[in-house]
């Protein structure tokens, strides 16, 4: 094949070091146009063998698992930050109300989700605490407006139990998203409405029953909001509920969601981002670090990459979100469509929890 009808490496992908690394050949990075389905695959995911190897070549990095005396302090200043923001929105024209929150409460309320993710692996207060842990996540929660912690956390242990598993990962959109959302315009409406295929997406394909965790978690939320309502009026929960909307959509915090899991190189099912917007989001950034040690805090997963370059610094990393979702709205091989697919068979016991 000459030159004409090869692709360079995507801007946004970091070259590896090691330019002769098998999954980078130049075959591998031919784009074969719109996709008409996911990407099926059947090995296992790539997370379980790579932990095992590191661990055993660097058993140090055991001591990083376990909780993050910090966290729950500066996830507090931010819950308690958004109530005075709420305070001083109370009276503002409603063009000022959208704009602060699109501009301020919103990247709070989108780093607080992430917080609630950290939360979600017990990083809080730890294993032996973990009721503590899902309190903590209600209270980080409320800034958002709506319940969220509960059923995040049901179906977040599926997303790395069952990485790409159908039926099972609802992180993955579905038949019908990958089907319509295809051209830039309809990605990009794609891109706006995320967060209500997000909520919607896993009571249409991995229904669980609600939990009693998920109705304490809808009744304190309902209870916040409500006493917001009653001491401010309801320009504060709409500054809350309309920020969480809009940063968990088209934003450029939300990039990370396209960038961790979608296939912008063959083969290749996660990646990570080592750039400055991790400093607002918990290090969500370093994800395949994340999946590889879940149990670590947000905080430590620099010390991860740093201990065990030579697995990570190989690999297809983003260097910007924001580039990140021009690809997606405007590289037609780029859509919900592509996403690595397995086919998982869970036990009884995986299918009640």
């Amino acid at each position: 094949m000459g030159a004409a009808g090869r692709r360079s490496l995507p801007p946004l992908l970091e070259r590896p070091h090691d330019s002769t690394h098998s999954s980078w050949r130049e075959d591998d990075m031919e784009k074969a146009g719109v996709r008409g389905d996911f990407e099926w695959v059947y090995n296992d995911q790539p997370h379980t063998a790579r932990r095992k190897e590191i661990l055993a070549k660097y058993p140090e990095i055991k001591s990083l698992m376990g909780p993050d005396p910090h966290l729950k302090w500066v996830v507090s200043g931010m819950v308690l930050s958004q109530f005075l923001a709420c305070y001083l929105v109370r009276d503002l024209p409603w063009k000022w109300i959208l704009f602060w929150a699109y501009a301020f409460g919103g990247c709070v309320n989108h780093s607080l989700t992430l917080a609630i993710h950290d939360i979600s692996h017990n990083v809080a207060f730890g294993n032996k605490l973990a009721k503590w842990n899902r309190w903590f996540a209600m209270w980080a929660n409320l800034p958002i407006g709506v319940p969220y912690s509960a059923s995040f956390k049901k179906y977040h242990i599926d997303h790395h139990r069952y990485l790409g598993g159908d039926q099972l990962d609802v992180d993955i959109p579905t038949e019908l998203e990958g089907w319509f959302f295809c051209t830039p315009t309809r990605k990009l409406l794609w891109l706006f409405l995320q967060p209500f295929f997000y909520a919607l997406r896993p009571l249409l394909v991995n229904p669980k029953p609600i939990c009693k965790l998920e109705i304490q978690n809808f009744a304190v939320q309902l209870a916040a909001d409500a006493l917001l309502y009653y001491l401010w009026g309801l320009k504060p929960v709409v500054y809350l509920v309309a920020g969480s909307i809009l940063c968990m959509g088209l934003h450029p915090i939300s990039g990370h969601f396209i960038a961790e899991h979608y296939m912008f190189m063959k083969g290749h099912e996660t990646y990570s981002y080592y750039g400055s917007l991790n400093l607002i989001t918990f290090n969500v950034g370093y994800h395949m670090e994340h999946h590889d040690f879940p149990s670590i805090p947000g905080s430590k997963l620099p010390q991860v990459k740093q201990i065990a370059a030579e697995y990570y610094d190989s690999l297809p990393q983003h260097t910007s979100w924001m580039r990140v979702l021009w690809d997606f709205v405007f590289d037609e091989s780029i859509g919900p469509y592509a996403r690595i697919k397995r086919e998982y068979r869970p036990s009884k016991k995986d299918r009640a929890d």
